[in-house]
C-alpha cells in the first residue's frame, strides 16, 4: 500500500486541484518519489485523452504532468460531463457509458465504488505516493451515505486529509467549522490540517482567526497561501481570463475573442495564447469583442445543438457571420467546427430533442451525431493552406473527443497520420476537431505573425514560446508557492515521509 494524502476542499473552487498539483511536483522532485494524483470522480467539462484513448479530466492530467507520470484513466476512474437537462455523460475508467439523471447514478453506487477501488489498487501497484483529491465539500449531509469521492476514499485509503477553505470569498471560518461540525466524529477525526487559500492583505490581522479556529477544532492551520493572479495554469472549471500582463496592455497587438458558450468545454485549448507576449486573449459574448478582434473562435461545447440554439436566438450568429464578412478570421474547434457547417443531424437523440438543425452555413459540412465517441490522440499535419498559417507544419500533436462524425465538404485543415482528413477550410474560416492544437508552438506563431500581418504589422522575429517549457516553469512556481507558504514538515509528517 502506498503513502498517500487527501485534499479536500469547504467546497467547489476553493484550489484544491492546484494545490494537489503542487504537491505533485514537490513530492516527486523532492523526495524523489514515484508519485500519482487521483481523483475517484470528476465532474468537469474539461477533459483529456490519454495514450490508450481513455477520457479524464484536465486537471487530473496536470496533476500527472506535475508529477513527472504518464496520465491514466485510473487516476480518475469516474468522469462525469453535465449534459443540460438530460443529466451527465458517465465516463468509466476512460469509456462513455451513458448518460445518467443524478437518481440513476446514485442508485448505482455499488458498482461506481468498485470501480473506485479497483483503480486504486492498479494505481497502489505502480506508485509510491499518491496526491489524492476530493470533490465539492465532504459535508454534503444528503449525499455522505452516496459519495464515493471524499471520505469514503480517505477512510478506504487510509489517507489524512487537509481541508482547504477559500477566504477570498468570505467566511472561511465558518466554512472551516461548519465542514467539521457537519462530519461524523470519525471522519472528522480524519482531517488533520486546514490551509486557508486565496489571502490578500495583511497575515497579521489574520493570525487571531487562525488562532481561534484551531482551539474551537483541535485542528491547526498550517498556512495561508496568498491570492495569485494569472498563475499561468487553469483552474478546473474556469480560465483565468485576464491577460497576461503585457497583453492587458494597450500595446497589445493582437486580440483573439473566443466566444463563451454555456456550455464550453476544453477551455484549456487556448492557453497558449496567454503566455504569446501582445496577445489579448478573452472570452466573451458581448459584441463589441465580436466585431472588434483580430480573430474570433468558436470553442468545444458539451451541448453543441443547445450552444447553437442559445447564438440563434440571441442574434449572435448573424453577428458572427457578419465579422467573417468584414474580413475577421473564425476557427470553430470541435463543437465550434460542427457548428460552422450547414446542418447538425441528432437521429438518435444522443445530444437534444433535436433532429435537426441548421448550422451557421460558413463551411460546407454536415455533422451526424451517433452513440459512438471518439477519443484518440493524434499527430497530424497541415493539409494545404489554412487562412493566416503561411507555412506547412507536421507532427502536429494533440487529441480528440467527439461524439459527432463531419462530413467535410471543403478543403481539408489537416491530415492525421497522413492518411485521414480532418477538418475543413473555406475562405477565412477554417475548423478541426483537433484539441491542443494551440499547444504547437511553431504553428501557433504562424497563426499569431499572420494575423500581424493583416493588419500591416511585422512578424515576431525572436524564437517561439515554449508553452510545454512555460507550463512546466508555473508547475515550479506553484511548488515553490506551496513551499513557502506551507508547514512542509508537518505534511511529511503527516504522510509518513
Amino acid at each position: 500500500m502506498p503513502k498517500s494524502i487527501m485534499i479536500q476542499g469547504t467546497g467547489s473552487g476553493v484550489g484544491k486541484s492546484l494545490i494537489a498539483a503542487g504537491l505533485c511536483r514537490i513530492f516527486a522532485k523532492d523526495l524523489g518519489l514515484r508519485v500519482a494524483p487521483f481523483k475517484a470522480q470528476n465532474m468537469a467539462l474539461n477533459s483529456f485523452v490519454t495514450a490508450d484513448g481513455g477520457e479524464i479530466g484536465t486537471a487530473q492530467a496536470l496533476q500527472a504532468e506535475a508529477a513527472g507520470a504518464a496520465p491514466s484513466v485510473y487516476m480518475n476512474p469516474i468522469l462525469l460531463k453535465a449534459a443540460g437537462e438530460s443529466g451527465s455523460q458517465v465516463i468509466v475508467l476512460g469509456k462513455v457509458t451513458k448518460t445518467m439523471q443524478a437518481s440513476e447514478f446514485y442508485a448505482k453506487k455499488e458498482q461506481f465504488w468498485n470501480t473506485v477501488t479497483h483503480a486504486w489498487d492498479e494505481l497502489s501497484a505502480a506508485y509510491e505516493f499518491i496526491v489524492i483529491e476530493g470533490a465539492g465539500s465532504p459535508a454534503e449531509i444528503n449525499l455522505m451515505d452516496r459519495e464515493i469521492v471524499n471520505m469514503a476514499v480517505a477512510r478506504h485509503t487510509g489517507s489524512p486529509v487537509i481541508l482547504v477553505g477559500d477566504i477570498d470569498r468570505g467566511g472561511v471560518f465558518a466554512s472551516l467549522f461548519g465542514t467539521t461540525a457537519l462530519l461524523n466524529y470519525e471522519d472528522s477525526r480524519r482531517i488533520k490540517a486546514f490551509i486557508i487559500n486565496k489571502f490578500r492583505g495583511d497575515i497579521n490581522i489574520l493570525l487571531p482567526g487562525n488562532k481561534q479556529i484551531e482551539d474551537r477544532t483541535g485542528i491547526p492551520v498550517i498556512g495561508v497561501l496568498p491570492y495569485v493572479t494569472n498563475m499561468g495554469l487553469p483552474e478546473e472549471d474556469g480560465l483565468v481570463l485576464e491577460s497576461r500582463s503585457s497583453a492587458v496592455s494597450t500595446n497589445a497587438s493582437i486580440k483573439i475573442t473566443v466566444l463563451r458558450l454555456k456550455y464550453i468545454s476544453n477551455f484549456t485549448d487556448f492557453q497558449p495564447f496567454t503566455y504569446e507576449p501582445n496577445v489579448e486573449l478573452v472570452i466573451s459574448r458581448r459584441p463589441e469583442d465580436i466585431f472588434n478582434t483580430d480573430l474570433i473562435i468558436i470553442p468545444g461545447s458539451k451541448n453543441t445543438i443547445a450552444d447553437l440554439m442559445i447564438l440563434k436566438d440571441s442574434g449572435l450568429d448573424e453577428l458572427i457571420k457578419k465579422a467573417v464578412k468584414k474580413g475577421i478570421p473564425l476557427i470553430g474547434l470541435c463543437g465550434g467546427y460542427q457548428m460552422l457547417g450547414r446542418t447538425i443531424e441528432d437521429p438518435l437523440r444522443v445530444e437534444s430533442a433535436e433532429a435537426k438543425v441548421t448550422g451557421l452555413c460558413l463551411l460546407d459540412t454536415t455533422t451526424v451525431f451517433n452513440e459512438t465517441k471518439t477519443t484518440r490522440q493524434i499527430v497530424a499535419g497541415t493539409a494545404g493552406q489554412i487562412p493566416y498559417i503561411n507555412n506547412s507544419h507536421s507532427a502536429l500533436r494533440g487529441y480528440e473527443i467527439h461524439m459527432g462524425q463531419t462530413t467535410e465538404a471543403d478543403s481539408p485543415a489537416f491530415t492525421i497520420s497522413g492518411q485521414y482528413p480532418d477538418g475543413a477550410v473555406k475562405d477565412g474560416v477554417w475548423g478541426t476537431y483537433i484539441h491542443g492544437i494551440f499547444d504547437n508552438d511553431a504553428l501557433r506563431r504562424d497563426l499569431i505573425n499572420g494575423l500581424r500581418q493583416r493588419k500591416g504589422l511585422p512578424p515576431v522575429e525572436y524564437a517561439p514560446v515554449s508553452y510545454a517549457a512555460e507550463k512546466d516553469a508555473a508547475i515550479d512556481r506553484l511548488a515553490q508557492l506551496l513551499r513557502t507558504n506551507l508547514n512542509m514538515d508537518f505534511i511529511y509528517s503527516l504522510a509518513g515521509l
